[in-house]
């Protein structure tokens, strides 16, 4: 038998080390400036690209693909090499997809705060960077398969299977849901509008979670939990059972985050159902891996980096059997657009995620940098501080949500709503918002402790060099099955096979329930009152997509009695059928906002965006004055409704023409009407007089198109006494 010596690539995995641990703490660091702005919300001045509404997107991305992104790409490195007994197929590959991700994070991290944004949750980033995601996947694609292809090891492990179903799936998830029509090299509309463009998302959203967020690290979890551990994996049957059932099942459940909404029930119900049944697989996983821990409770005690392991595999558990439960219908009911929501999320994240990283890291440095951890009791030290923050963020968010929910459905026995006023709610829940911010400086704490322990491991250590290794070569074996092998021991030494059994799992739940949606138009149900934006509305839409405005607001009323007291007319499909983006929102910070045209006089907006604490007290919005201030870029109107027909909206070539002169006419009207407020004719007379050549005539900013655009809102519907649309095709 030939033994061959090769070398394992150790420097592709430091640097995904360093990429983790420093996105990490940028990350992390965005997620506390947004807790704290709950509490502060002018703590940025009034400056555009530090708004909430802008670093929200920006912290999600951060986390997400840098700080977790990284830190899969570390364990993937490293895991793939020494379980396929072989070296990365090539290493210029490797460094293209470190330094292009870098480079992709980076982009990010410069237009999100600029204002640009899809507004669609985890994929908000525009079309030029979903190309660069494209292509740096594919080479990452690319890098895996042929490692694959030129192993050592003939059976393939659990680990690899998981990494095969990420990288199939991310790259359908991704490509489907970022179909997109440019307008210009910044800027571009969804193909998909309204309920189509809220499935495919969720589906995506979703999903993002699963094969992003969750299959990678389970295939983490399969690698170092046993080797920190000198374990076995407990059940190699389980395993089993756990991957295939769970990127069968995962695919379908993004319907359940759009329960009670304008989505046809069918797709609902699925969701629901899947979303169920998707707690037997998810803790088949965490019973997997905790059970591989068996005999070695004592190391566990001892051990920083096997207690980061157990917390992460039990808040895994945790997420996973509250998630399905949160998609049952009246528990959804309760905590949708509330704080439940996002305690659900930090558990994930925080422990699952977080937790798995740092005991990852903590057993990489070392070995790799052929020294001692610094300091077990600093590494202990993070682990009980990071433990405290998690729970102390979790905790006081779920009281935020129950309480959220208890009010916003509570009546007087007269019937009417017992806290009519939203900002009652708001107030009610700022000293849980105190205590999320404590929680998020401790675990944020703990990481800074981490970095400065590895960085001082990594100076005792001498310096990472490619790990020298042998393995037999692999022989030629009988294609078919020889006697008594199972058709699954067959299927680990077939890649090929495998990686098409797993695309075709993940592909039926999204053929089933996304392709009835987009093809079937009888499950969109139109409206003849539902017309197109006006230009100036459109451009007032682009604004409120690009100050992030959907991150605090929703826009879907759903068919509760509180919820039709308190915003009016529950939503219906049909009203959505002209937006590209959708914008229901998935979180209640401040109101419901589908029914709000008409609702207050347009100086009442004005004022709102310019001090949102005038019109309302206690209001935790920031202002958005730089609307108020700047002159507003109309110059692309046209071209951006030549895109939205060909996208299916039935703009006319009149209408196109016209459309300078018709946001001219609009414009002016509103200025006419925001005049009628004496102090605000006097501000704007005062503001000419001041400024002089400089003056921006007030028609021509950017707060008279948002105001168009909200003033819009809801009011293409007529509803009788009864309910019922006047107005509905049958």
């Amino acid at each position: 038998m030939e033994v061959q010596q090769f070398y394992y690539d150790n420097k592709i995995v430091k640097k995904f080390i360093y990429a983790t641990m420093l996105w990490g703490i940028v990350g992390m660091s965005v997620g506390l400036i947004l807790a704290f702005m709950f509490l502060f919300p002018n703590m940025t001045d009034g400056i555009s690209w530090l708004s909430f509404g802008r670093l929200r997107p920006l912290h999600t991305n951060a986390v997400i693909f840098a700080f977790v992104g990284n830190a899969m790409f570390a364990g993937v490195y490293y895991s793939t090499q020494r379980l396929l007994k072989a070296r990365m197929f090539n290493d210029t590959l490797s460094n293209i997809n470190f330094w292009g991700w870098q480079l992709i994070i980076v982009a990010a991290a410069l237009t999100l705060p600029l204002g640009y944004t899809t507004s669609k949750e985890y994929a908000e980033l525009e079309w030029p960077i979903d190309i660069a995601i494209t292509l740096i996947w594919v080479v990452f694609a690319w890098n895996f398969i042929g490692t694959l292809l030129k192993r050592r090891q003939r059976h393939l492990y659990v680990a690899i299977w998981f990494y095969l179903a990420t990288i199939v799936t991310v790259a359908v998830l991704h490509i489907f849901n970022s179909l997109e029509l440019p307008v210009n090299a910044l800027k571009s509309y969804s193909v998909y509008a309204g309920v189509q463009d809220a499935l495919v998302q969720w589906w995506y959203g979703h999903n993002a979670v699963a094969f992003f967020l969750t299959t990678p690290f389970l295939g983490l979890m399969y690698y170092f939990v046993p080797k920190a551990a000198n374990r076995p994996v407990y059940s190699y049957r389980l395993s089993i059972v756990h991957f295939w059932s769970l990127i069968f099942i995962y695919i379908w459940a993004g319907p359940h985050h759009l329960l009670y909404s304008a989505l046809p029930d069918w797709a609902q119900n699925l969701g629901v159902a899947f979303s169920v049944m998707l707690i037997a697989p998810s803790w088949g996983g965490m019973i997997n891996g905790l059970l591989t821990l068996r005999g070695a409770w004592d190391k566990v005690r001892t051990d920083p980096t096997l207690k980061f392991m157990v917390v992460a595999i039990t808040g895994y558990g945790m997420a996973t059997f509250e998630g399905p439960m949160l998609s049952l219908k009246n528990v959804n009911a309760i905590a949708h657009f509330s704080d439940w929501i996002i305690a659900h999320v930090h558990v994930g994240a925080l422990a699952w995620n977080g937790f798995l990283t740092f005991g990852m890291i903590y057993w990489l440095v070392p070995k790799m940098f052929k020294t001692r951890l610094f300091s077990t009791g600093l590494a202990n030290f993070h682990f009980w501080i990071g433990t405290l923050g998690i729970i102390l963020y979790a905790l006081p968010m779920y009281v935020a949500g129950f309480t959220q929910a208890l009010m916003w459905k509570d009546f007087n026995p007269d019937g009417t709503l017992a806290y009519g006023n939203f900002l009652e709610t708001v107030n009610e829940i700022i000293p849980m918002y105190w205590m999320r911010a404590i929680g998020g400086s401790l675990y944020i704490v703990g990481a800074i402790v981490m970095i400065y322990n590895v960085v001082v491991t990594i100076r005792s250590g001498s310096k990472v060099e490619d790990e020298l290794a042998e393995a037999a070569a692999l022989t030629r074996v009988s294609k078919s099955r020889t006697a008594g092998e199972t058709f699954h021991t067959w299927l680990e030494r077939k890649p090929i096979q495998l990686t098409i059994l797993a695309t075709v799992a993940i592909l039926i739940g999204g053929i089933v329930q996304i392709i009835p949606t987009i093809l079937v138009k009888s499950n969109i149900p139109t409206i003849t009152s539902v017309k197109p934006y006006t230009p100036l509305e459109l451009e007032g839409r682009d604004l409120y997509i690009r100050e992030g405005c959907v991150g605090c607001h929703s826009q879907m009323v759903r068919p509760f009695r509180s919820e039709v007291e308190r915003y009016g007319e529950y939503a219906k499909a049909g009203e959505f059928v002209y937006d590209h983006p959708f914008l229901w929102g998935s979180k209640r910070t401040g109101p419901d906002l589908l029914r709000v045209g008409g609702k207050y006089a347009d100086s009442w907006h004005f004022n709102h965006m310019y001090d949102p604490q005038s019109t309302s007290s206690g209001s935790i919005m920031p202002a958005y004055q730089w609307l108020v201030r700047d002159k507003h870029n109309r110059s692309e109107i046209q071209d951006k409704m030549e895109v939205m027909v060909s996208l299916g909206v039935p703009y006319t070539a009149d209408d196109i023409a016209s459309a300078p002169t018709s946001m001219e006419e609009q414009a002016t009207a509103i200025v006419d009407r925001l005049k009628e407020d004496p102090d605000l004719k006097r501000a704007f007379e005062e503001n000419e007089k001041s400024l002089g050549a400089d003056y921006i005539p007030m028609k021509d900013r950017e707060i008279v198109a948002m105001i168009a655009y909200l003033q819009r809102l809801g009011t293409d519907i007529k509803v009788k006494e009864t309910g019922e649309l006047l107005t509905e095709n049958k």
